[in-house]
């Protein structure tokens, strides 16, 4: 008998930004699609069995185990397309478990406040 592996699958979740209206998901998920690279090729996820599905506010990356598909190449690609939207300076990708993403607002806490005791 033999025993079916499981999909290594990893997480984005978006959920701030996109409740701010900041960030489209469609245009996110089509990002990936064109930009996620396969044994150094782009364009090739469904021969390879990888698939993205897309709730509401979170994108979700499943491969199959022997592709050794990579947790860093999808905060890399996050990155890019929130510098290539303008968003960078605003949000941030975080690591919220071992097979999940998160994008945070930066907090910038008041720097002012010192400047109060003149």
């Amino acid at each position: 008998m033999v025993k079916a592996k499981k999909q290594t699958k990893f997480v984005i979740d978006c959920t701030q930004p996109v409740d701010d209206k900041v960030l489209d998901m469609g245009q996110f998920e089509k990002y990936l699609n064109d930009r996620i690279k396969i044994k150094g090729q782009t364009g090739v996820l469904a021969q390879n069995g990888v698939t993205i599905v897309k709730d509401r506010s979170k994108l979700t990356v499943a491969s199959p185990p022997e592709l050794n598909f990579s947790k860093r190449q999808l905060k890399y690609l996050s990155k890019r397309y929130l510098k290539k939207q303008q968003l960078r300076d605003f949000l941030r990708v975080v690591a919220a478990s071992k097979n999940s993403y998160e994008m945070r607002y930066f907090r910038i806490s008041d720097v002012d406040e010192g400047d109060d005791e003149e």
